[in-house]
């Protein structure tokens, strides 16, 4: 850990707060040089107090302690190049390499701009490692300018935000460039493999503008979501598309087979155009499932408010229904007592007819699982607050950037790298291995 990294401590839940990050760094700095002691700190203290020196703020204590702990360190490693202290005689006599002054040089950390002096060696072999030749940003900023960009600030908002929060200069260019690193590690994320079977999958859409050809369109960023043998709910990938088709989902679901997805049981949708025929080309023995929870909020577009609680009511018994004939009895009576002042609800239910019945074929513990697609939802709910401040994206590269940055803040927050688990799952995965024998891996 570097003297410039911030507490791993830190409770800040969305932009940094300037002055924990400042006392972060300062704290960093002290413990690197021994000065954590109260005494030295009071001293620290009074001695600014009588200067009228700020303890943070440009210029402040916490700046010159954190320049005073980069110059020291800085120090420390030429000596270590060279072989000799400061102010001692070089071994190898006049005609060998010796310190040669300093250059001045200003570096930006989370405590706003510090002003140092660089030691400089006779024959510029000296590569100091705290603070790199070439690089002007120390410890975490760039972390800090990932994090705000992944929260959906623009790299305008972000560059104002530095130099109004931390009196930092950074270009628009630097900010880009910056968000522009994790572009290798998105190709690998999209790209990395996956397991063999996932015994659920949902997959769901937001939508974005991007601009195409000189044209702001509209595009549909696709995330699939696996469901693990052990209960682990992953995203697998996202697919950026402006036009849905059996050819478009095939493409996905061919990606997926290549990372090494031979199988799924069950496929969670929500009327995606194209997407049963491609599941059936690519993985015939799954079963595609339509979203019953956007199958009544569908119904509800039709209802007036007056009637919504009369509505749902009277849907209740197709949805829970013991097997299909119940079901299609129960959408026969509603048709009768409602369809002539609802007919659209009966047409939506109608068209997902073939997707919607597999669902009545499982027990409760499987039900609970495959009612909804609310768990990708809920990601998508995040992913929209951080797209809707863009406008529209340069390319689906950018939009793709960001999305990444999104569900990698997601992912860290529920449950990392391993996803988050299913409540119920045992009993689901019970019932999922008498549906499905021999399709989950032993």
């Amino acid at each position: 850990m570097t003297i410039m990294d911030i507490s791993q401590d830190s409770k800040t839940a969305e932009a940094p707060d300037p002055l924990a990050s400042a006392v972060s760094d300062a704290q960093a700095a002290a413990t690197a040089a021994g000065l954590l002691a109260p005494e030295a700190i009071d001293a620290l203290l009074a001695d600014a107090g009588q200067r009228g020196v700020a303890v943070d703020g440009p210029g402040g204590l916490i700046q010159q302690m954190i320049g005073a702990v980069l110059e020291r360190a800085l120090e420390t490693e030429m000596a270590e190049h060279l072989g000799y202290e400061r102010g001692q005689a070089p071994d190898g006599g006049v005609g060998g390499n010796h310190r040669n002054g300093h250059s001045r040089k200003t570096v930006i950390t989370t405590a706003g701009p510090v002003r140092i002096q660089v030691p400089r060696d006779r024959v510029a072999s000296f590569e100091p490692r705290i603070v790199p030749k070439r690089r002007r940003r120390l410890g975490q900023l760039d972390e800090a300018i990932l994090s705000l960009y992944a929260r959906g600030m623009t790299t305008r908002d972000i560059r104002d935000h530095l130099a109004e929060i931390y009196g930092a200069e950074v270009s628009h260019e630097t900010v880009a460039n910056i968000t522009d690193v994790v572009a290798d590690e998105v190709r690998t994320w999209q790209n990395r493999p996956v397991d063999e079977v996932y015994p659920i999958l949902y997959v769901d859409a937001i939508r974005i503008k991007v601009r195409d050809a000189g044209t702001v369109v509209n595009k549909a960023a696709h995330l699939v979501v696996g469901v693990d043998v052990d209960g682990y709910k992953q995203v697998l990938g996202v697919w950026i598309q402006e036009n849905e088709g059996a050819k478009f989902w095939l493409r996905v679901l061919t990606d997926l087979r290549q990372r090494g997805l031979r199988d799924a049981l069950i496929v969670c949708c929500d009327g995606l155009t194209g997407l049963p025929d491609a599941i059936a080309a690519t993985w015939p023995d799954a079963v595609v499932q339509t979203c019953v929870v956007h199958l009544l909020r569908n119904s509800m577009r039709y209802v007036s408010y007056a009637d919504r609680k009369l509505i749902a009511k009277a849907l209740r018994p197709i949805y829970t229904a013991v097997n299909p004939d119940a079901a299609e009895a129960a959408l026969t009576e509603f048709t009768r007592v409602h369809g002539r002042q609802y007919p659209g609800i009966v047409a939506a239910w109608q068209r997902a007819w073939p997707e919607f019945i597999p669902f009545l074929a499982f027990d409760t513990d499987i039900r609970k699982i495959i009612y909804t697609t609310n768990l990708i939802e809920s990601i998508n709910y995040q992913l929209r607050k951080i797209t809707k401040t863009r406008g529209h994206f340069p390319t689906d590269d950018a939009a793709l950037k960001l999305l990444y940055l999104g569900i990698r803040n997601i992912s860290r927050q529920r449950g990392g790298e391993a996803g988050t688990g299913t409540w119920g799952w045992k009993r689901a995965l019970n019932a999922l291995a008498i549906h499905f024998p021999g399709r989950l891996p032993l």
